[in-house]
């Protein structure tokens, strides 16, 4: 039995740590899509186009993943603590200013604020997971804390709808602003880096090209971003977008039943991240041996709803979608891989590269599903126009999976020899 060093034993602030990261990633989650549930009263509000509301939308992602570098250089350099506090004033800002604004630019503005804001909240509670928790808990936790802030997507469907009701959408976002502002001061009197006599080696002030340097030239480091850039691009590009067409127009569902649908895809991604990540630590010891078998499964998945036809039975089509977010959900174990490949001293940098990948890849999946489709949804009858968005996901999952596969596993869960 491997003996892993825990470097807070008995410490009750991580699991506060652990709770408060969490609570910053719902956060997150809720921005990504808030602006679905109110896009009829922006519309009514503020006379929007349907190109203005996707460059909302695109905003916030576009700024979320061009922050990624500079804020794991922020992270290695100053501490996640720091860091978060810091990112904190575009996130209450851009909240502000978007429900504030008057144009549309003045919303895109907020928008953007928020995807620079909010784009550290996921590797920070990483990077502090890595630092505070034996390594063959990491996966396990990581996975828990991403199936906690899936919530967010949630929180920005019903309950956002009521509260806009309530507030309108300006009072909403005013009143998230405040919760965001409350979140970040408790996570910054709360947290520490590290634990008490624990502290990790910085980055030199002259190292920070030459820590982006070794990623570049690191074939694992481009395998696996372009893994998380197809992996979850794909699957947030139909989730977010493009399965509910193909449900409704060329299943022929009604809208509860296609909402139903989304529900079960959810319901298998929340389900997946911390069961394949307890697999990963704690029984196969192995990043790897999770990560491609369950992304060649992700790739079958797609290619079953090729034999879809009109009239599919509901267990089929509910299953499918389960399946669809359950084996998408271990893309997260890449960031353990990642992490457990790279010096210590660019863990930060690592992560973050390859969450720019993971974010980049939604908007580009979008677009690219959208080319392939070539026509309006909704003036198709059954599924055999939607092929194309199949074609897509098991060209482009079938070919990361063959660069993943020469990435070596990661030694950190392995038996140390004596």
């Amino acid at each position: 039995m491997t003996a892993f060093v825990d470097p807070a034993p008995g410490s009750y602030r991580r699991w506060f740590i652990f709770a408060f990261g969490s609570l910053n990633f719902v956060l997150s989650m809720f921005y990504r899509v808030s602006t679905a549930v109110i896009s009829p009263a922006l519309v009514r509000d503020m006379n929007l186009t349907s190109g203005q509301l996707g460059d909302l939308s695109a905003a916030f992602y576009y700024a979320f993943a061009f922050s990624q570098v500079p804020l794991g250089i922020a992270i290695d350099r100053l501490g996640p603590r720091l860091t978060i506090a810091c990112s904190a004033v575009p996130a209450v800002a851009g909240a502000v200013v978007f429900a504030l604004g008057e144009t549309s630019n003045q919303l895109i503005l907020g928008r953007a604020l928020l995807g620079i804001g909010m784009s550290g909240n996921m590797v920070v509670i990483l990077t502090l997971l890595a630092a505070w928790f034996p390594v063959n808990r990491f996966a396990f936790l990581s996975g828990t804390a991403v199936s906690v802030g899936v919530l967010g997507n949630l929180l920005a469907a019903t309950p956002l709808a009521l509260l806009s009701v309530w507030l309108g959408w300006r009072g909403s976002f005013l009143f998230f602003a405040a919760v965001n502002a409350v979140t970040v001061t408790a996570f910054f009197v709360v947290v520490r880096d590290y634990p008490k006599g624990a502290a990790p080696t910085r980055a030199k002030s002259g190292s920070v090209l030459s820590g982006l340097g070794t990623l570049a030239g690191m074939y694992s480091y481009w395998a696996i971003s372009l893994s998380n850039f197809i992996r979850y691009g794909y699957f947030a590009a139909l989730q977010s977008l493009w399965i509910g067409p193909f449900l409704i127009f060329g299943v022929g569902l009604g809208e509860v039943a296609a909402g139903n649908a989304l529900l079960a895809l959810g319901v298998g991604y929340m389900a997946g991240l911390p069961l394949w990540g307890t697999l990963s630590d704690r029984i196969l010891r192995s990043r790897k041996n999770v990560a491609l078998p369950t992304m060649v499964a992700f790739c079958l998945v797609i290619l079953s709803i090729l034999w879809w036809g009109p009239g599919v039975p509901s267990w089929i089509l509910l299953g499918t979608c389960f399946l669809l977010g359950f084996t998408a959900g271990p893309g997260q174990i890449l960031y353990a891989h990642i992490k457990e490949l790279v010096p210590p001293t660019i863990i930060a940098r690592a992560m973050t590269s390859v969450n720019f990948f993971t974010i980049i890849g939604v908007a580009v999946m979008i677009h690219v599903l959208g080319y392939a489709l070539g026509q309006i949804p909704s003036s198709v009858v059954g599924p055999e126009p939607f092929h194309p968005l199949w074609y897509v996901g098991v060209g482009c999952v079938g070919f990361v999976c063959v660069l993943y596969a020469f990435v070596p596993d990661s030694q950190a869960l392995k038996p140390k020899k004596r």
